[in-house]
């Protein structure tokens, strides 16, 4: 066994928790309006947003119906508190009060190296009822010189990243777009980079949720994201004359393309892990599924964002199967559902 499959086997011994986004950026670079634009098109899914100072963050008027010493209570079912002493303390606080909470985002200062803040929520009891989901840092598309990655945090804030976000697009060149791209990839190989306008991006592109945790939430984020999605499916017989149905949906999202893989039968955990640690590319920038393996009883959440994975595990509630979604771009659709096929447990 090598060591990708142990890790991946320990993950699954873990239960389903509540997953966390970083946000960081420095002071500028848009991260007050992604996090209203989060907040505003999230539907059906109770999110936490935990900032330093309220004054930080300048939450849409509209959206705040009860204000509290240290919490702001959105119209949408949100929340938004402040980190007043200990970053663990106020998320278990967070917890405790709101039993159910889907999400939690912490966005930092502008000033800030977003590894301490992992490391943290890495290292604490946290972990039993938590999970990292991804670090995404904004980048002020017009602002953007080589003074910020002259400095020790902007240089962690690139490195650490899951995903860059490059904000502002609409008040730069392409040509200039381009050059910031060459500077940021000089600091990070392969780095995951998104552009966008006023932070305003497919949320499926950056947060863990609306495909797979509830069919409530499902449903609610294809009718709102995908109204123009086509659907079939198609049936394989292969040996053994056992039988699997995988749906296709080629969803545009901006230059983005969403496959979506369903098979009834099993898939091998060793399979699997030779898929992600050898077939797996790069411009696969978001998978998100519900996985049953043959050698494991339990039902297997699964999340890759950038270069993070994680496996966690929850009783089966359903008929068992193997749902996957992987977004990406220029992705070979062909040959990404034939090597899903080879996962199944023959």
């Amino acid at each position: 066994m090598n060591t990708n499959e142990s890790n991946v086997k320990e993950n699954i011994v873990s239960k389903t928790n509540i997953p966390i986004t970083i946000i960081s950026g420095f002071l500028g670079s848009g991260k007050t309006t992604l996090l209203n634009h989060i907040l505003t098109n999230q539907k059906g899914i109770k999110t936490a947003v935990l900032v330093n100072e309220f004054g930080e963050i300048g939450i849409d008027n509209e959206l705040i119906i009860k204000t509290e010493e240290e919490m702001i209570e959105l119209s949408n079912g949100c929340i938004c508190c402040s980190i007043n002493g200990e970053l663990v303390e106020a998320i278990e606080k967070l917890i405790n009060v709101n039993k159910k909470l889907d999400y939690i985002i912490i966005e930092t200062t502008g000033l800030a190296d977003p590894l301490p803040v992992a490391m943290t929520l890495l290292g604490s009891e946290l972990r039993d009822q938590t999970r990292l989901d991804s670090i995404i840092t904004l980048i002020d598309a017009e602002n953007f010189n080589d003074v910020a990655l002259e400095s020790s945090i902007g240089r962690s804030q690139v490195i650490y990243s899951d995903i860059l976000l490059l904000n502002k697009c609409d008040l730069v060149t392409d040509k200039s777009i381009e050059e910031t791209i060459t500077k940021l990839n000089e600091l990070k190989n392969d780095v995951r980079i998104l552009k966008s306008v006023k932070g305003n991006i497919p949320l499926n592109l950056l947060l863990s949720v609306g495909l797979f945790e509830t069919d409530q939430i499902n449903h609610k984020e294809s009718s709102h994201d995908h109204s123009n999605k086509h659907k079939h499916e198609h049936k394989h017989e292969h040996e053994h004359e056992h039988e699997h149905i995988h749906s296709e949906e080629d969803n545009k999202i901006e230059d983005f393309l969403s496959i979506s893989f369903q098979t009834k039968e099993p898939f091998s955990l060793r399979k699997f892990q030779y898929f992600l640690d050898n077939q797996l590319k790069s411009n696969v920038f978001r998978a998100k599924g519900i996985l049953w393996f043959s050698e494991s009883e339990r039902r297997h959440v699964f999340h890759l964002a950038g270069k993070r994975i994680s496996i966690d595990d929850s009783e089966w509630g359903e008929e068992r199967n193997n749902q996957l979604v992987l977004i990406g771009k220029e992705l070979d659709k062909e040959k990404i559902l034939s090597q899903l096929n080879l996962c199944i447990d023959k």
